[in-house]
């Protein structure tokens, strides 16, 4: 695949470094979660991850991909894409398996958040890159849990 774009410093969008990360995590104060899983599984990650993070003070938004007939999670109501979610997103943390991404691209570029996410062990090189070259800021391979409560403990990452 060939991409063209305006903008030659795409790859500053792919944040690695500790500084990019508490950067990006300063910003932050609302999370849309894709791949959210209600209550009755709280033991994942997609739930208790998100109720972390609503105890660390972030609004979470909960755009479930599988549980289709649940209107509130966290109680919250629940939105079917990242597209419909109304306002603006600071950040989509992703809950998805690495070879699913390319499935959600298009909704995450219509959404247009600030950054995307992907929650541990997901990579997906080829997705980060067309996010990066739209301009969106990407984390890939990390915890925002973790990450997160680390930032407001000591306010780095």
């Amino acid at each position: 695949m060939v991409y063209t774009t305006q903008h030659d410093g795409w790859r500053e969008n792919l944040l690695t470094t500790p500084a990019a990360i508490t950067q990006l995590l300063r910003r932050v104060r609302r999370v849309a979660v894709l791949g959210i899983r209600p209550e009755r599984l709280a033991d994942r990650p997609a739930h208790y991850v998100p109720a972390a993070l609503i105890e660390l003070g972030l609004d979470i938004v909960p755009v479930p991909v599988l549980d289709r007939d649940i209107s509130h999670i966290l109680g919250r109501p629940v939105y079917r894409s990242l597209a419909a979610v109304p306002g603006p997103i600071d950040l989509v943390d992703l809950f998805r398996r690495a070879e699913d991404l390319p499935g959600h691209l298009d909704d995450l570029l219509a959404a247009r958040p600030g950054a995307v996410w992907f929650q541990s062990g997901i990579i997906n090189h080829t997705v980060a890159e067309q996010l990066a070259r739209a301009g969106i800021q990407v984390v890939q391979d990390r915890c925002l849990m973790v990450d997160y409560r680390r930032f407001k403990s000591v306010g780095s990452v």
